[in-house]
């Protein structure tokens, strides 16, 4: 096939790898199973012995077949064990944009036919029940229903100023329907006119991104547009980094978007939350969309800081040199033990900065990280930004 799936400047890029090691020496996925098949060099060569076996120039002067479809397959074992995470692209010295390449070369592996067989659950998941797990998506807001004296509408309005965007991990997960449950009653407190939106919330379309699925993603982008455009809503807030990620790299620029960090950091800071003091020593993880993705580091920092008798202490390796959690890319759904040992080394490098809990602003971490605390036995809280606000307003 063509190497239609690569802009100009990503194949220009390619052969700008100067092979200086530097994106394997941050790859957690290196770390955690110690492969060096598994990092950025690695797959730089075999991209750009790919391509270069696909153009006929190049095959006549070094005289290589093209990939075959079982050569392909062998290759996408290391494109598709990656966490996504950027933490390659943030310290590239000649600066490729490495992530989405990554993403390029997966779509291109799809279009090859050579990929892991469990992307076609994503593929399915999504076309028939509009979440990536395949749940009923009538059920997506079905976490209201663990309010105390939860208001009669459920949060669902007709019209609003601000939607809530609750994300399928939240929406579907019973360890992180804490957030929204917390997000809720906070939001309802400081009298934030907001709406969820409830069956009509589809996915955002990111996990196509790192299912090489991007040309599906279409259709859900579209839905969710009209979906906020029917509230009347001007705002829309979330929780999740990557749907706040996708909506602002790839959704029209129609609305105001935010993260929940920044969202509450303007609640606090306007007093709209009365928060009482907390006897407790955190740290903080910089989630990889939110971080080196959005370069939000300030923001959740702020709001943690805001609260009375809470201490701040940094991880060794913070902002964007923050280690990913494990549970990015679909690698859990792909490789899983892998997924597990990175964990285990974001929880280790927790533990060494001696806090009682570890705070983050992502739902997906929340979840990689409590499920390998809880399995393990750990001593460490694991909690969203969310829900550590809402433990000062309770008091």
């Amino acid at each position: 096939m063509a190497n239609r799936n690569y802009r100009i400047k990503q194949l220009l890029q390619i052969q700008a790898c100067t092979n200086c090691q530097a994106c394997a020496e941050v790859c957690p996925a290196v770390a955690g199973n110690l492969e060096g098949n598994l990092s950025a060099v690695y797959r730089m060569k075999g991209i750009s012995r790919i391509l270069k076996a696909r153009t006929w120039l190049w095959r006549k002067l070094i005289r290589v077949k093209e990939p075959t479809r079982e050569e392909l397959r062998a290759f996408s074992d290391t494109v598709f064990r990656c966490t996504l995470c950027g933490s390659c692209q943030e310290v590239c010295p000649v600066g490729i944009e490495l992530k989405e390449l990554w993403h390029s070369v997966r779509r291109d592996l799809v279009d090859s036919d050579a990929y892991p067989g469990k992307i076609n659950i994503i593929r399915e998941n999504l076309k028939e029940n509009h979440n990536v797990f395949g749940e009923d998506n009538e059920e997506r807001a079905d976490w209201v229903e663990d309010i105390p004296d939860a208001p009669s509408h459920g949060y669902l309005r007709k019209q609003a100023e601000v939607i809530y965007f609750t994300g399928c991990v939240a929406a579907f997960f019973p360890m992180a329907q804490r957030i929204p449950i917390a997000l809720a009653e906070i939001f309802d407190a400081a009298k934030v006119d907001f709406t969820l939106l409830g069956e009509d919330e589809w996915c955002c379309g990111f996990p196509l991104l790192g299912a090489g699925l991007r040309d599906l993603a279409g259709e859900l982008m579209n839905h969710n547009v009209h979906a906020v455009r029917e509230k009347g809503a001007q705002k829309v807030v979330f929780a999740c980094p990557s749907c706040y990620q996708m909506w602002q790299e790839y959704y029209p620029r129609e609305f105001e978007i935010a993260h929940v960090s920044e969202f509450l950091n303007e609640l606090i800071k306007s007093n709209r939350i009365p928060l009482q003091a907390i006897d407790l020593t955190v740290t903080y993880h910089d989630p990889c969309d939110l971080g080196r993705g959005r370069r939000i580091f300030e923001a959740p920092r702020e709001v943690i800081r805001s609260i009375p008798g809470v201490k701040l202490v940094e991880l060794s390796r913070n902002r964007e040199n923050c280690q990913c959690c494990g549970g990015g890319g679909n690698l859990e759904m792909i490789d899983a033990e892998l997924s597990a040992k990175i964990a285990k080394q974001k929880i280790e490098e927790i533990l060494a900065t001696g806090a009682q809990a570890v705070v983050t602003s992502c739902q997906q971490c929340v979840r990689i990280m409590t499920t390998y605390t809880k399995r393990n036995k750990i001593p460490i809280e694991v909690m969203d930004i969310s829900q550590l606000v809402y433990r000062a307003f309770k008091g």
